[in-house]
């Protein structure tokens, strides 16, 4: 995956964060007992999914590619 620089962009680190603070919010209140705290953890994940796709429109994540990747062999020697 690092060839391919997946999620290697402002805009995958700060989704998967708030979406990760959402998890843990979430995961807290269920605990808890409380369905409030809960839907808004639920709410926060949500949120992070939306401002990652709000910063890749904004140019902070990966460049969409124009041509398709050829396919590459296995890098190992035989002998």
């Amino acid at each position: 995956m690092s060839g391919s620089s997946h999620g290697h962009t402002p805009a995958a680190w700060t989704g998967v964060i708030i979406a990760f603070i959402g998890f843990c919010v979430s995961g807290a209140f269920m605990v808890l007992a409380n369905p409030l705290g809960f839907w808004a953890g639920m709410v926060i994940i949500a949120a992070g999914g939306v401002v990652g796709m709000i910063m890749r429109a904004a140019g902070l994540g990966q460049a969409k590619r124009t041509q398709p990747q050829p396919k590459g062999q296995l890098a190992h020697s035989e002998g």
